[in-house]
């Protein structure tokens, strides 16, 4: 058989060809034990055909263990970042493995070479992504040509060769839009987060299926586009503020842009909750620490991570022969002072309107005391 021309080929070509797993081909490549002898000799086969070279950092990784694990991130969420900074650190420590946690810019021209030069100078035994970088293509196809194990966190949607970890984002976001609607609002606005960031349409979308699924029109003017920072909230409360027919509630895509929202509207004379709810998303630490605190939903940032390093480090010898596992955690859904059913001047936005019903108005304040748990 004639060998292909491939000089560019790949470890993600191999993989392919032989229909094996990245991991797979890593093993072989490397001469380690515990690959079945029918899949190491498919491998070989593939290997010679695509006359596939190792590039050096896949090389050096097939050394010594180096008990580091990398933590790469691009995120404006400070609350997001560092809840999954610390479950990863608690994680590596209890395994004996350190963590290296590396910022890199989402639309850097040189992002593949930054992530080459990374891999060589710390030769880790596996990277964690979070978003926007576990769905950046460079990034991706870096990490697979030098044969270094990653999990993402958040991604997109799964894939073939990577493992994962996640929350539902779509049904958490479709359930606090359910609660707004069962305290009697129906204008409710809903602020996204940036397009680059999956979980930004997909908080969308569950938001979508509740407002459809109870037959309320979204107004365009009722959403607006924010970038998950406190500044972005601020801007979206004026734009929404400032319209003649207001909404009763706003619902943020995360807790720093409703953090931003409630200030704006402290500012413009707005009580929260009785002239406007406001509802967020990860449950940070400001969350609870403001006044009113929010109603959000409980994110496991530290468990997603902790189970990220577990497996990077326990499950590091699976051949991967059934596929790399994809977790999904569950979430909580924590309902707070922030939102009530709509009084005040909340109705028309304009004139005042009759108090909430008094049995709605309690079922929002019994939700200060307890967390309404919902899991996948």
């Amino acid at each position: 058989m004639n060998k292909r021309s491939t000089a560019t080929a790949t470890i993600h070509d191999v993989a392919r060809l032989a229909q094996v797993s990245i991991k797979t081909v890593s093993r072989v490549v490397n001469q380690e034990p515990g690959v079945r002898e029918d899949t190491r000799e498919a491998v070989q086969r593939a290997v010679a055909e695509l006359n596939y070279r190792p590039k050096q950092s896949a090389r050096s990784l097939a050394g010594a263990r180096s008990f580091l694990i990398g933590l790469l991130y691009y995120d404006p969420s400070a609350a997001f970042v560092g809840g999954v900074q610390q479950g990863a650190t608690l994680r590596c420590r209890e395994a004996g493995y350190h963590l290296v946690v590396e910022s890199l810019h989402d639309d850097a021209p040189d992002l593949a070479e930054q992530v080459d030069r990374m891999v060589w100078a710390l030769r880790p035994d596996g990277m964690i992504l979070t978003p926007p970088l576990c769905d950046n293509p460079q990034v991706l196809a870096a990490l697979r040509d030098s044969a270094t194990p990653c999990v993402l966190i958040s991604p997109a949607r799964d894939l073939p060769d990577m493992p994962s970890v996640r929350m539902d984002d779509t049904r958490a976001a479709e359930e606090i839009t359910n609660l707004l609607i069962s305290l009697g609002h129906r204008r409710i606005a809903f602020i996204q987060g940036p397009k680059n960031q999956a979980a930004s349409g997909l908080r969308y979308q569950g938001y979508l299926r509740a407002m459809k699924a109870h037959r309320l029109a979204v107004d365009p003017e009722m959403v607006y586009r924010g970038d998950f920072c406190f500044d972005s909230g601020v801007d979206a409360a004026h734009h929404l503020l400032s319209r003649r027919q207001r909404p009763t509630a706003v619902f943020a895509g995360n807790d720093d842009m409703a953090l931003g929202v409630l200030a704006a509207a402290q500012r413009l004379g707005q009580i929260v909750p009785d002239d406007l709810s406001i509802a967020g998303f990860d449950d940070s630490a400001a969350a609870s620490l403001v006044w009113p605190p929010l109603t959000t939903v409980r994110q496991p940032m530290n468990e997603m991570a902790h189970e990220a390093v577990q497996m990077l480090t326990v499950s590091r010898h699976d051949d991967g022969e059934t596929g790399p596992p994809h977790r999904v955690l569950p979430y909580e859904l924590v309902v707070r002072d922030s939102t009530s059913a709509p009084g005040g001047k909340a109705e028309l936005g304009l004139a005042p309107q009759a108090a909430p019903r008094p049995a709605a108005r309690a079922a929002s304040k019994a939700g200060t005391k307890a967390a309404v748990k919902r899991a996948r």
